[in-house]
């Protein structure tokens, strides 16, 4: 499963808004209407932004290629693609990835940037998926045969280009013949565990039980969770995790029950040039997203709503960075930067 196309000269997204009811897919042929899908959340998902923010440059450049000003039309498209969403950090380094081939292609004729961005798009979308394989094998190691999982919110192939960050530690935990049986929470206001996490694992046939948010620390309780996978947006340099609001109190109750709280985190995720999770901007969206959904409306009128869509937890409570390197085990006690060198992507980052 893809959520990402590319087919005929154009990116076509699943529209994620409708899923499981329906399954539409969303054409989109240069940088604003890329932007506007990601603004939108057609597309969702840390890797997934990323690479379709790819796709988004490769489109304008292909459109612009006779434009006199294909560079300042560059550049307006590269930074609306980046403010299309501010909390993902792999729409930047996508974008950024991109803007770095365009400046070292600076002589070279605006076909040639054109078709050398579109193989550079075609190849992160190739890579995310067998990152997302890698860290999958490394993280099903954490999991015992018989392991009751939560996961929170969607970090499967929807959020992907294919396979998944969270769920693809499921699912290769399910390759090498664990049994297992998943929770997932429902993840309020925009519900991506009960649309997409609960579909994504029942088409797989894996066990999965949905709940609500606030059912997560009773379960916990009661013995019947043994441990937690979930995706992530942007890790900061310290260790601190910048996820789906709701991933900061499971990760407290986590805690107090004494129940190992993992990230599946693709080193794309990293964040070395932001010390720690305050310093991350914190999207907030529209109030109609926590009034209502899909046209039904059980909130006062007039009410004031708060909607932050992403929340921080801390470092300390973090039992391990899933990697396509491998595990990163108590993050709070280790130098990322020096890590990441050492696996020899430094220029990734910086």
């Amino acid at each position: 499963m893809s959520p990402i196309r590319f087919e005929q000269g154009r990116l076509l997204l699943i529209d994620q808004r409708v899923l499981p009811a329906q399954q539409v897919w969303i054409a989109c042929a240069n940088a604003v209407e890329t932007a506007d899908a990601i603004r939108d959340m057609v597309v969702r998902g840390a890797p997934a932004i990323g690479v379709t923010a790819a796709y988004g440059v490769a489109l304008e450049a292909c459109v612009a290629v006779h434009d006199p000003a294909f560079s300042r039309r560059m550049q307006q498209a590269c930074r609306r693609l980046m403010d299309a969403r501010p909390t993902a950090v792999n729409l930047r380094w996508a974008v950024e990835k991109q803007q770095g081939l365009m400046q070292a292609m600076a002589t070279a004729s605006t076909s040639e940037i054109a078709a050398a961005l579109l193989q550079a798009a075609h190849g992160m979308h190739a890579d995310d998926i067998a990152l997302n394989r890698r860290l999958g094998f490394h993280g099903q190691a954490l999991l015992a045969d018989g392991a009751r999982v939560l996961t929170h919110c969607n970090a499967g192939a929807l959020a992907c280009a294919g396979y998944g960050t969270a769920l693809g530690v499921l699912r290769a935990a399910v390759e090498a013949g664990k049994r297992l049986s998943v929770f997932a929470d429902e993840t309020r206001p925009f519900l991506q565990g009960a649309r997409l996490t609960a579909w994504e694992l029942m088409q797989d046939g894996i066990d999965v039980t949905l709940i609500t948010d606030n059912m997560a620390g009773h379960l916990m309780s009661r013995g019947e969770i043994d441990a937690i996978v979930v995706g992530t947006d942007r890790v900061t340099a310290n260790g601190d995790v910048v996820n789906k609001i709701g991933t900061y109190m499971v990760a407290v109750l986590a805690r107090r029950h004494g129940i190992p709280f993992y990230v599946a985190c693709p080193l794309s995720t990293l964040d070395l040039r932001t010390a720690t999770g305050a310093d991350v901007p914190i999207e907030e969206r529209s109030a109609q997203e926590v009034t209502g959904h899909a046209g039904v409306v059980w909130a006062p009128a007039g009410v004031k709503v708060r909607n932050p869509a992403f929340d921080v937890t801390p470092a300390e409570l973090v039992s391990g960075l899933i990697t396509e390197a491998g595990v990163i085990h108590e993050p709070a006690g280790v130098d990322l930067k020096q890590w990441f060198e050492a696996q020899g992507a430094h220029g990734e980052q910086q």
